[in-house]
């Protein structure tokens, strides 16, 4: 795996760093979770109003999608959500600091059949993802693609070496996909990774 450059990333158009994060140093109490690829945010909006002591941020790069995420919560408006029109690589770069997260959302992602350099387990940039996870904070990676589980699981044996578990869904619908592939009949999994303690990346004191 070659070394994550996030030098080299510019931040996302129209970028302003959220100060929440600037709170974190000052109350321990504060929780902060990521959503990547969120849709028209079925799950964000779900997962914020189960949640309120929990400050999502959920990052949705296509424009029809994102439009139709921030139509929602305008109707159901959560003060602990907060929606980016971004693409998620620069975005987390620029604005989330080390150690930040204590959960990691990516559910049902394009899996990416012609490109598998660009699956997200595969890239180096969860290097840097992991950088800014806290200790015992947890990633949860959902797919209907059994092979796309399989090559994510063998990428934390092999190269992240991270503690996971592996489970079907069986009564989730946290977001339309998921609600469309079980209805189908079709089986989906996912991975519920945990940053263990003394974990260490490249990353872990870098900062924009």
């Amino acid at each position: 795996m070659r070394m994550f450059r996030p030098e080299v990333f510019k931040a996302p158009r129209d970028f302003e760093r959220p100060d929440y994060f600037e709170r974190l140093s000052d109350d321990s109490s504060l929780k902060v979770a990521l959503e990547i690829g969120a849709g028209v945010g079925l799950h964000a909006l779900t997962f914020a109003a189960q949640n309120p002591e929990v400050h999502l941020f959920a990052i949705e790069r296509t424009a029809e999608k994102y439009q139709k995420f921030e139509q929602s919560h305008t109707i159901q408006p959560l003060v602990n959500l907060t929606s980016i029109h971004a693409d998620a690589i620069p975005w987390v770069i620029h604005a989330v600091p080390p150690r930040s997260l204590a959960q990691v959302f990516i559910l049902y992602p394009n899996p990416e059949p012609k490109n598998a350099a660009q699956r997200w387990f595969n890239m180096p940039f969860m290097q840097f993802l992991l950088s800014r996870m806290q200790t015992g904070a947890t990633l949860t990676l959902a797919s209907n693609i059994e092979a796309y589980l399989d090559e994510a699981e063998e990428q934390l044996n092999t190269v992240w070496y991270l503690p996971y578990e592996r489970t079907q869904v069986t009564t989730a619908r946290r977001t339309h996909f998921e609600i469309k592939y079980m209805a189908r009949g079709e089986p989906c999994g996912q991975l519920l990774v945990t940053k263990p303690e003394n974990y260490q990346t490249p990353f872990d004191a870098w900062t924009m």
